[in-house]
């Protein structure tokens, strides 16, 4: 759940309020109302039926929620760093550059992103894939959180791009599954960021951010890239870059990590 404070990046993205499904009452009554704004944003009926069929709120999803204020005030960086930049994760990464050399060059040829940084998010995201992707069927997730009305537009945009992944044939229902507030993937994207910066880079004509490495990690690089990642520039506390990463993540404990993490991957 290392992303969920990264949430309040997408407000911006926010539908109005004046056009938002109501939040709060009737959940099956939100549900055709977010139904009815999905089919006016592009998604077909067909596969809203599909993904909505059978959803209930998840109370379990809105109590998760609540507990993670100041996830990562709680901890000061050596504290924070101490417990994720370890030894068995550094070995194993640096297994994986070696092994990824080729297609890590390439992609950092073509987004500026260093491949350390790249490698530093995908292990301390989800261990590479082999760690939590989350287990949580997305559509339901963000349903629960759109329908609570706390944030509510802003997962209501994360919902309808949510159905905008299944639209596309990125990943089929079954595979969209992801952690506590919809994250996906081997390095953790919204759906909103899915659509937004994700990459087919295998080339197979899908953005599949759970099974294919070289799509995660060009996709990693290009969120990056296209918030303005100045190539061949430091990354560390205070640099112009480093205030790139807020794009990936807000908390300066967890970039000061990445930074870190970085920093062992070169040694």
């Amino acid at each position: 759940m290392t992303r969920l404070i990264a949430l309040f990046l997408f407000a911006l993205l926010s539908v109005s309020s004046a056009h938002a499904a109501q939040c709060g009452g009737d959940f099956n009554g939100f549900l055709s109302a977010m139904a009815r704004d999905a089919q006016a944003a592009g998604v077909s009926r067909s596969v809203i039926d599909q993904a909505f069929a059978g959803v209930t709120l998840d109370q379990n999803v809105l109590a998760f929620d609540r507990r993670q204020r100041g996830m990562f005030h709680s901890k000061s960086f050596e504290e924070y760093a101490s417990t994720r930049v370890i030894p068995p994760r550094i070995k194993r990464a640096k297994g994986l550059m070696a092994k990824n050399a080729q297609l890590l060059a390439r992609i950092e040829q073509q987004f500026g992103v260093p491949k350390e940084l790249i490698v530093a998010i995908w292990t301390l995201e989800t261990d590479n894939g082999t760690g939590d992707m989350g287990k949580l069927p997305v559509v339901r997730t963000l349903a629960t959180l759109a329908h609570d009305c706390r944030r509510t537009e802003l997962f209501q945009v994360e919902l309808i791009s949510a159905l905008k992944i299944l639209q596309r044939g990125d990943l089929p229902l079954r595979d969209l599954i992801g952690a506590y507030a919809g994250e996906i993937g081997q390095t953790q994207f919204l759906p909103s960021s899915y659509i937004k910066y994700g990459v087919d880079y295998d080339g197979n004509g899908h953005v599949d951010l759970r099974h294919s490495v070289p799509d995660v990690l060009a996709s990693t690089a290009n969120l990056l890239k296209t918030n303005g990642w100045k190539a061949g520039a430091p990354f560390g506390e205070g640099t112009e870059n480093f205030q790139v990463m807020r794009e990936w993540n807000r908390s300066e404990v967890y970039r000061k990590t990445m930074v870190l993490f970085s920093e062992k991957l070169r040694e």
